[in-house]
């Protein structure tokens, strides 16, 4: 982390004194991550003393890439932090293909849900395991609906239900990356 005063503001950064002889420059992009911003100047001031993080040095071309927005944790840092891979959370499917599935989590928090190993699953359980499906057993039929019917659980409940965009559904954290952010679920 560096800090110093603000020394020249452009539409697309600003430049911060870091040393003596030595600036670096805030992308305006990386200024804020909570709002979006049109000019440097709504949300800094020439001579303003900023703290940064630095993303890059490049000796070769004697520049120094900064960010303010690093230095605040964002909705993504704070759920990594208070979850646990293995955990049952609640989210939102917000996009569905055949292998993977966009989820929200919280605002600004998505990950990602693999589709095909599920779908692999259902149908495998789905498969009859005798070689002919002409021949099926009624009298286990028969005994699977009448242990039902007694249990008194609908017959939904034994198959899992199609995703869809905008189903609210369970998840287990498969994967929780907190270097990448990345956070990927299975369904539960």
């Amino acid at each position: 982390m560096v800090e110093g005063p603000v020394t020249n503001i452009t539409k697309f950064g600003a430049f911060v004194q870091t040393a003596e002889g030595v600036e670096g420059m805030i992308h305006i992009s990386e200024i804020s991550a909570e709002k979006r911003i049109n000019h440097p100047q709504e949300v800094l001031k020439v001579g303003q003393v900023v703290k940064a993080q630095v993303l890059s040095v490049d000796l070769e071309k004697r520049n120094m890439r900064l960010s303010m927005k690093q230095l605040v944790p964002s909705g993504l840092d704070e759920y990594i932090a208070e979850h646990h891979e293995g955990d049952v959370v609640t989210g939102r499917i917000l996009d569905v293909s055949d292998e993977m599935a966009q989820v929200e989590l919280g605002e600004g928090v998505s990950a990602t849900c693999r589709m095909a190993a599920q779908s692999g699953a259902a149908k495998a359980a789905a498969a009859p395991s005798s070689p002919s499906p002409a021949k099926a057993d009624l009298s286990s039929l028969g005994s699977m609906l009448q242990a039902r019917w007694k249990s008194g659980s609908p017959a939904s409940e034994s198959k899992p239900e199609n995703t869809r965009s905008g189903q609210i559904r369970k998840f287990r954290i498969a994967k929780l990356d907190k270097e990448t952010k990345k956070i990927e679920l299975e369904l539960a």
